[in-house]
């Protein structure tokens, strides 16, 4: 089977790298394509996954669109000349040449339909398949639910071992107090008008972890001047074992709160979001693995993180609420690999036998 994934974000390359690796074992032909997000080509390149570089990117909605149009065509090149069956990720542009080009599409989404109106409307109607986390809101007749998250594909048990010699290469112990931050550059289509952490609350944020531990600030663009000095010099595809490890994540990237929730680590995230995710909102509220507040909660947040700070075993008391979430979800990338492979028929399963992804464990 010739299938097509499609990279539009960095997390992109970790929800897709281990299914690519079983497609490519089991004797399909996978092809991937990028456009110029030189961390997602930088984790390519590190797990050794060949692309095909698509073309620049834009932050205005004009440049988004014009530059749509170029990886439509592209892509649509790409599905005719490579006679692709499938197109697997979570791809706008995989949605739309579907419906033109004979391929068929299954769309991975895990954002509920009031937070993403674009997707929703330009990807959506185009998608054969849309798989999202159990409980997402979703209106299309596509969508297909599952027990798991995107952060599973690659942090399950079963896909991810932490490497304790992470913390040596940047002066750390198992037994440091330590805290990772991440402040994003919200230039997505479905960001406009979203906030996270004032720089102020940053400042009083970073000096108050620091009387308790190291910290150290990951970013999507360029750190504030006087933020360098907490910049974390870590290859990307090592961040998650950095994570594990880690005191707490402070932050206000969806994707990196709920990576630390699956990975056993106390999640603390601040933006205009909070409230209105569902994969997101069980991670906090049926799994207490994460705390959410909106900008305007600054005090709120910090009296939870010192409360936290200050509960006793803290780490043990978030391995057994992950145990709890890990008994309830299934093996992500397994989960994927019998779809693709076994689609159109495992839409029929799906929809007969709900708990046969419990095969997936």
């Amino acid at each position: 089977m010739n299938i097509l994934m499609d990279i539009a974000h960095p997390a992109h390359v970790h929800l897709l790298r281990n299914a690519y690796a079983e497609f490519v074992e089991n004797g399909h032909t996978v092809i991937v394509t990028v456009k110029d997000i030189p961390s997602a080509i930088e984790l390519l390149n590190k797990y050794d996954i060949p692309y095909v570089f698509l073309g620049n990117k834009h932050d205005s909605m004009l440049g988004k669109l014009v530059m749509q149009l170029v990886y439509n065509i592209k892509l649509l090149w790409i599905v005719l000349t490579q006679k692709i069956k499938i197109g697997f990720g979570s791809s706008l542009t995989l949605a739309q040449i579907s419906k033109i080009s004979g391929m068929k599409s299954v769309i991975l989404d895990d954002d509920d339909d009031d937070v993403e109106p674009l997707f929703v409307k330009y990807a959506h109607p185009y998608a054969d398949v849309v798989l999202s986390p159990e409980g997402t809101q979703r209106a299309t007749k596509a969508f297909i639910p599952y027990k798991g998250y995107h952060e599973l594909a690659y942090l399950h048990p079963n896909r991810f071992t932490p490497d304790i010699n992470v913390l040596k290469t940047i002066g750390l112990t198992e037994n440091d107090v330590y805290f990772v931050l991440r402040f994003n550059a919200f230039k997505a289509h479905h960001d406009v008008g979203v906030q996270g952490l004032s720089i102020e609350d940053k400042r009083k944020l970073i000096k108050y972890l620091e009387q308790k531990g190291r910290v150290f600030i990951t970013t999507e663009r360029n750190i504030d001047d006087e933020f360098k000095k907490y910049q974390l010099l870590l290859p990307s595809e090592k961040i998650h074992s950095l994570l594990y490890f880690a005191t707490m994540f402070i932050g206000d990237s969806q994707t990196m709160t709920s990576e630390a929730a699956v990975l056993g680590t106390p999640a603390i995230r601040c933006n205009t979001f909070v409230g209105k995710i569902h994969y997101l909102k069980e991670e906090e509220r049926k799994y207490e693995l994460t705390y959410g507040f909106l900008p305007n909660e600054f005090d709120k947040m910090m009296d939870q993180i010192d409360k936290l700070l200050n509960t006793p075993n803290l780490r043990n008391l978030w391995n057994e609420r992950r145990n709890k979430m890990l008994n309830d979800k299934i093996d992500v990338t397994a989960f994927y690999v019998w779809f693709i492979e076994h689609y159109p028929e495992s839409v029929k399963v799906m929809k007969e036998n709900y708990d046969y992804q419990y095969s997936f464990r």
